[in-house]
């Protein structure tokens, strides 16, 4: 269930054949933080289109990391039985390149991964490497030219006792001796051979298995000789296999093309693009178009919830876990023989055993969960509340059909993100405009702290003395209580009134109107001659 560096590379092949005989995979991650605070008005708003909402937190996904992947793969074995394979992979940024890789932490993230018990020591000390494909060519190119290194101030110092132990014994080893050198990290197996090999023009290393290196003295022709044998262990591609870890099974996941499935997974799938694809382009539709041929198929299950809470299938949820407690309740699924029977994987029952709110492995089993049982009561509703016999994940998929590819998009101009099309256009909530008198100086943050008591508003200038207010659900009160306000009126936002740019034009076609009249007048006036 967790999956470090350490184990990672044995776990690869079954991976790859449980995701080839998958219906479906889940998906969440754990992030060192999620909206800079150094960056200007890095949250979402309303006033966001799409553009703008991509544009902002790539700059976030820029700053942050992944800490850990959460993967549930679900199989289905007969009938209406799922069973699932929940993992959670504890990730960390290659340290094998050209380049220390640099990432933010927000206090605020770390802090509430500790209150739910996330190990940050996993994470620093066995996190699995990755990188994109950017990434993997400059490191490609370096180690060819034999100018690569590593970044890891902890691994240079097991580095350096290894060299210094090697070189004293090869001062008066003759050539063919051998010596073994002992428990080392699946990790430093390679590095160790790498910068023995680059150091020491006499040696020759090979993996012995159990975190053992046997180390040989050659002469520098042998050594040449070995160096052109396809068994040598440290090749190019055996090396950049090793450095890439999880985007190997990154590409295991694109090249199966399986449903990808996630909760409020626009950042999920930013920060997917960004560390095992390619760096996020400036460019949202490119973005979009490059999601869709890696994940052709994307189901957000915040977008079938909502839907569903419209159509009073399903009451109001704010949470994936809220959501997944109501669908398993006995209100919802009264005695249905073919209701989705989710069952964990013997390797994977402490899901079934303990709740583990905010552990990637756990929220992605229950995004899969909510996905089929929310697609089971569509199904049903379609049928008149009798759903066929066995029904394939391919019905539940036909049903589903209208949310697929519509990723929610959090507070904002539109509903989702279309990533197999043009998005919706924009549609906003009804305004407030604020008129400052006598309060000079007065900034957004400020009227957002004046007014925040009474709504949720999102805060943007108009002009100099006014000031834009958007919710999803203003109360009539702010009206009536700014009603005799001595430095601020509210008043309801009217295009034709507060647009600077329909004044603009007004003040212009005013004056346009009044030369006219005067030269119309001028022009007109009877000559005295």
């Amino acid at each position: 269930m967790e999956v470090g560096a350490e184990a990672f590379a044995q776990l690869l092949p079954r991976l790859r054949r449980r995701i080839r005989r998958a219906a479906f995979v889940a998906l969440d991650m754990e992030l060192t933080g999620l909206y800079s605070t150094s960056l200007q008005s890095s949250e979402p708003s309303l006033f966001d289109s799409p553009v703008e909402r991509y544009l902002k937190t790539r700059q976030s996904v820029q700053r942050f990391t992944v800490t850990q992947l959460g993967l549930a793969i679900f199989s289905k074995e007969n009938s209406n039985k799922y069973v699932v394979h929940s993992y959670n992979f504890f990730l960390f940024p290659s340290m094998l390149g050209v380049r220390d890789v640099e990432f933010t932490l927000s206090a605020s993230s770390i802090q509430f991964l500790s209150h739910y018990g996330f190990d940050y020591n996993k994470f620093l000390k066995d996190g699995i490497p990755y990188m994109n494909e950017v990434q993997e060519k400059i490191l490609r190119q370096h180690l060819l030219a034999g100018s690569w290194t590593f970044h890891s101030a902890a691994n240079r110092d097991v580095l350096r006792k290894v060299i210094d132990e090697v070189t004293c014994w090869i001062a008066v080893a003759e050539e063919e001796e051998t010596m073994i050198l002992q428990d080392l990290s699946d990790y430093h197996v390679l590095e160790v051979q790498l910068v023995l090999r680059q150091a020491l023009q006499n040696v020759w290393t090979e993996p012995l298995g159990n975190k053992k290196v046997m180390v040989k003295k050659v002469s520098p022709q042998h050594r040449q000789l070995l160096e052109n044998s396809s068994c040598d262990p440290c090749q190019t591609e055996l090396i950049l296999l090793s450095a890439r870890g999880f985007t190997n099974l990154f590409q295991m996941l694109v090249e199966a093309k399986k449903p990808l499935v996630g909760h409020n997974m626009l950042m999920d799938l930013m920060h997917l693009h960004d560390k095992f694809y390619k760096p996020l382009p400036e460019s949202y539709e490119e973005f979009k178009r490059n999601i869709h041929n890696l994940f052709p198929v994307l189901i957000d299950t915040k977008t079938v919830t909502k839907s569903m809470k419209k159509n009073y299938l399903l009451p109001r949820v704010s949470s994936l876990s809220e959501a997944y407690a109501v669908l398993c309740s006995s209100s919802l699924n009264p005695k249905d023989p073919l209701w989705p029977v989710i069952a964990l994987a013997s390797d994977c029952s402490r899901y079934a055993e303990k709740e583990s709110p905010h552990e990637a492995g756990y929220d992605a089993f229950l995004c899969g969960s909510v996905l089929l049982m929310s697609a089971h009561l569509l199904l049903c509703r379609s049928t008149d509340d009798a759903a066929e016999a066995d029904p394939s994940f391919l019905q539940y998929l036909t049903v589903l059909a209208e949310h697929v590819n519509q990723v929610n998009f959090i507070r904002g101009g539109v509903s989702s993100t279309n990533f197999s099309g043009e998005d919706a256009p924009c549609h906003r909530p009804p305004a407030l405009v604020v008129h400052v008198q006598g309060w000079p100086g007065l900034n957004e943050r400020q009227i957002y702290q004046e007014f925040k008591g009474l709504c949720r508003f999102d805060v943007r200038r108009l002009s100099k003395n006014q000031f834009i207010l958007l919710s999803n659900k203003y109360k009539q009160l702010v009206l009536r209580d700014y009603k005799h306000h001595p430095h601020l009126q509210v008043s309801v936002y009217r295009h034709w009134r507060h647009s600077p740019r329909v004044n603009c034009l007004l003040q212009v076609s005013g004056i346009v109107a009044l030369w006219s009249l005067l030269a119309f007048v001028l022009g007109g006036a009877p000559s005295c001659s």
